[in-house]
């Protein structure tokens, strides 16, 4: 196989994939059919099955695929307290703000929502989203919260209870006004939880 071939093979199914996950955000799993997600892929069923095998299959990978692209997301987020500035308060809030985003956006509560729909049929699903997920971005943030630490910008802790706490503060207020994932939050009021989440974090945690 040529290099140009073997990319156009990957290419067509991340293309399959991303269909997949639209088809069965759209339809639900017991809905969705292959035959629907070949044509939202601009592909011959026969394709689908060439590169996923079968409709289980396919839902698998097109979940953990999503779920990898949240995560780099919120990994990307993260990253922004590498340098945070001379004002820690406001890269925390501004953190804060842009991971509440990517965690309640229309692609991550689908996927919360298909992975906790289809427990019963794939009863490892929900645990293989959350190590792509939440594990992976607690690990993520204890990380920048324990360099904080050590500069002294945070006061001694264990990073990653601190991290747990931080998300917590996040993902509590965020599921109300969501209705756990059933309507959108508005930018406006993720903002709010956001700078209320910060205020909360910082008067636990701040050097003195």
């Amino acid at each position: 196989m040529t290099a140009t071939s073997a990319r156009g093979r990957i290419d067509k199914r991340q293309a399959i994939l991303e269909a997949a996950f639209t088809v069965f955000a759209r339809r639900g799993y017991d809905q969705a059919c292959v035959q629907e997600i070949a044509e939202e892929a601009g592909v011959a069923k026969p394709t689908v099955y060439n590169h996923l095998t079968d409709k289980e299959n396919l839902f698998r990978h097109a979940v953990m695929a999503v779920a990898d692209l949240v995560m780099a997301e919120n990994l990307d987020v993260v990253e922004r307290l590498r340098e945070p500035g001379d004002d820690l308060r406001a890269a925390l809030e501004d953190v804060a703000y842009r991971m509440s985003r990517v965690c309640s956006s229309e692609q991550a509560r689908a996927l919360r929502s298909l992975a906790y729909g289809q427990a019963g049929r794939f009863p490892d699903l929900i645990d293989v989203v959350r190590e792509r997920t939440s594990h992976r971005l607690r690990e993520a943030l204890a990380d920048r919260l324990a360099r904080l630490s050590l500069a002294e910008r945070l006061r001694p802790c264990d990073p990653t209870l601190a991290a747990d706490q931080f998300l917590a503060l996040l993902t509590g207020p965020m599921e109300v006004r969501s209705h756990l994932g059933a309507r959108k939050v508005s930018a406006a009021d993720t903002r709010i939880v956001a700078n209320a989440a910060v205020d909360t974090f910082l008067r636990a945690y701040k050097a003195d």
